[in-house]
């Protein structure tokens, strides 16, 4: 590959071309991202205020639920704060090293997401199939050893991608067609061999993306064969809910983002914005209402702490 100091860094940009909308379309563009990112960021804190205050969801399935709600609002800084700025300047420009930058943060937390969601898995598979054994299996120590490991394996993968994109060669400003500096759209807007990056990608993808939804989708089929041998058709209909909204989401996520990455051509398609707002925005901001607030367990915790504010005599 070309070296990235072959060019001076600071004659190199991207012009990000977002969403195109008229004048009035740019106010509703930005009313929407606000109110998505606003969402995602009250409902996550939410959560994970409820998880520190009720003693009674301090359990290895709310641990995880924590970790992924600070991961959310990590993963989706990344790209609407930016996106935000965008559409109301419409100041399109990023620096090279500010792209590099949400690269690698946009990687990392995207990558953390997926291995975050095989941990959730597991933590539901060992409670409704081995639910005598589940508080002996799932300790702390257990929780911690799963939950590291996605964090840690996400940071190194994407500090491997960003080197590699690093080291691509970028000539003057060029267009990026989606709405933050996203993989595909940098290796396509460089002029470098790309031989090697494509076939890295798509091992890489099979390793970050493919492996892990096989392994949750293996894991829920484990689920529903035991869910269909319980004998209360209550209990049976409430646990295949939640596992049918949990799989859904699995599907979303790593369907939209294996469509866009998991081509050898790596050339952006029309689609790949579609696919981007799926796995970006969409699965961030219906995390909160599958995985936590359709549960009982945090739907009491909101109840009390609400009964207890209005309790609280005026002053």
């Amino acid at each position: 590959m070309d070296g990235q100091s072959t060019n001076s860094t600071s004659k190199i940009g991207f012009h990000i071309l977002a969403f195109s909308t008229s004048e009035n379309g740019r106010f509703l563009l930005l009313a929407v991202i606000f109110l998505v990112y606003f969402v995602i960021l009250i409902g996550n804190i939410l959560i994970l205020t409820l998880v520190c205050l009720v003693p009674q969801l301090h359990t290895s399935m709310y641990f995880f639920l924590s970790n992924l709600s600070v991961l959310d609002n990590f993963y989706v800084s990344t790209t609407l704060p930016k996106l935000l700025y965008i559409t109301n300047t419409g100041d399109h420009y990023v620096s090279y090293n500010n792209c590099i930058t949400q690269l690698f943060y946009f990687l990392f937390f995207a990558d953390t997401e997926s291995f975050l969601l095989v941990t959730m898995a597991i933590d539901r598979y060992v409670a409704i199939c081995f639910p005598l054994h589940y508080s002996l299996i799932m300790n702390r120590r257990v929780c911690v050893l799963l939950a590291f490991p996605a964090w840690f394996m996400a940071m190194v993968n994407a500090l491997i991608l960003t080197c590699f994109i690093h080291e691509l060669t970028f000539i003057g400003i060029k267009e990026i067609d989606n709405f933050f500096c996203d993989l595909k759209a940098l290796i396509t807007a460089s002029s470098s061999d790309k031989n090697f990056l494509r076939k890295f990608i798509l091992v890489d993808g099979m390793f970050i993306g493919a492996v892990p939804m096989l392994l949750i989708l293996t894991s829920y089929a484990c689920i529903i064969s035991t869910i269909l041998k319980i004998k209360s058709s209550v209990g049976r209909k409430k646990t295949f809910s939640s596992c049918t909204s949990h799989i859904i989401i699995v599907v979303v996520y790593y369907g939209s983002a294996l469509s866009v990455y998991m081509q050898y051509s790596l050339q952006q398609d029309k689609q790949d914005k579609v696919f981007a707002v799926m796995f970006v925005t969409l699965v961030p901001m219906l995390n909160p209402i599958v995985y936590s607030l359709r549960n009982k367990d945090i739907t009491r915790a909101l109840q009390r702490a609400v009964s207890g504010f209005k309790t609280i005599p005026e002053t």
